[in-house]
């Protein structure tokens, strides 16, 4: 599935920039964009690129504390979590 137009950038194509090392690995949409060697253009794409970089970062987590959003007891309504914001850099 293409998630940027402008970019032809696929949902496997971002997927696979956020595998690999930890250290390495882009935490955040911008970051994601600038290893595929491009940048947003027209904007559409970002809200879908953060959460593919939440969902990947969430799914890659070893360190299950209270505090992560992946982690919840039964008793305790699911935590929200606050997407990554673009930073100028």
């Amino acid at each position: 599935m293409i998630v940027c137009s402008c970019n032809v950038l696929s949902e496997a194509q971002i997927l696979e920039s956020l595998r690999g090392d930890a250290a390495g690995r882009p935490r955040s949409a911008a970051q994601a964009y600038r290893c595929l060697g491009c940048a947003p253009r027209c904007g559409r794409c970002i809200e879908t690129v953060r959460r593919l970089v939440e969902r990947a970062h969430l799914e890659n987590c070893t360190v299950g504390c209270p505090a992560c959003p992946a982690h919840h007891d039964a008793g305790e309504p699911e935590r929200v979590h606050t997407p990554y914001l673009i930073a100028a850099e």
